[in-house]
């Protein structure tokens, strides 16, 4: 899925850009001069459709502005080279690291758009002589190439996976290094990270486990779990903004009770660093 300009009717993001970055974060604008905390994520941090993010929701109860670094199908590859964004994280008092899905990035299978790293652009040679059967042209999106090549062969999928999942190491592993403030993880996905990723479903951050998550632990102050309780999936788009035509998206992103948990647990989480 992929979502497309704000319809009519809809929710003002007030979208804005931070020093050379090219990326267009959720506002409003907030200045870069501590303390502040900064928030790094990808459509689920940016909060599409919910009028307060949870970024909104901690800087409230914190008491402290917070940055929202949230960036509509981002992944790890976008903010691991952004200068100005690691720059402003590591000013902050504490910078908060939403897990995105292993799906989106660079690997040794395929290439993915600079910006969008939802957007699937090339095959490698390597691929193509894994799925020699399989027209690579036909896709555009990361979630459909990775849906096909599993139920083509789900066994030669496996070396895809564990692509997938080095690389997300590695390039988590060098964010990290990059950012000089505490760092908090926040996985905030439908399933606990010990549950497997489930391709037919949303099932996001795909592809990361709980054995990944603790490889990381040395590196940060906290992980942070915000799976959604019952009662907060069955809200539905409840307390949402969208215009009819933003409804079918509107459903595949947390809606405003999970925004609500997950700053919960966040403010639990920042505990003695703010």
């Amino acid at each position: 899925m992929t979502y497309d300009n704000l319809a009519e009717g809809g929710l003002d993001y007030c979208a804005c850009r931070y020093g050379t970055s090219k990326l267009l974060f959720r506002g409003p604008q907030r200045r870069l001069d501590p303390p502040f905390v900064a928030v790094i994520g990808g459509t689920e941090t940016y909060g599409k459709f919910v009028e307060k993010p949870f970024a909104a929701l901690v800087e409230t109860s914190v008491g402290m502005p917070v940055v929202n670094f949230g960036a509509v199908n981002a992944g790890v590859d976008i903010f691991s080279t952004d200068e100005t964004v690691l720059s402003a994280c590591s000013r902050a008092e504490v910078a908060i690291v939403q897990i995105m899905g292993a799906h989106n990035l660079r690997n040794r299978y395929y290439s993915v758009h600079q910006r969008r790293n939802d957007r699937f652009l090339r095959a490698s040679r390597l691929l193509r002589m894994l799925y020699p059967e399989v027209d690579f042209t036909d896709f555009h999106f990361t979630r459909h190439l990775i849906q096909t090549l599993h139920d083509v062969d789900a066994e030669r999928f496996g070396a895809v996976r564990s692509e997938l999942q080095a690389a997300w190491l590695a390039r988590m592993t060098s964010m990290l290094r990059g950012i000089a403030a505490p760092v908090v993880l926040l996985w905030l996905a439908d399933r606990h990270p010990s549950e497997p990723s489930d391709l037919h479903r949303s099932s996001d951050p795909l592809f990361v486990t709980d054995a990944m998550l603790e490889e990381l632990r040395m590196q940060v102050e906290a992980i942070v779990e915000a799976t959604p309780s019952a009662s907060a999936r069955e809200a539905g788009r409840f307390g949402m903004v969208f215009s009819g035509l933003e409804a079918p998206a509107a459903a595949e992103v947390p809606n405003a009770a999970v925004h609500e948990e997950a700053a919960r647990a966040l403010v639990l989480g920042l505990a003695g660093l703010v």
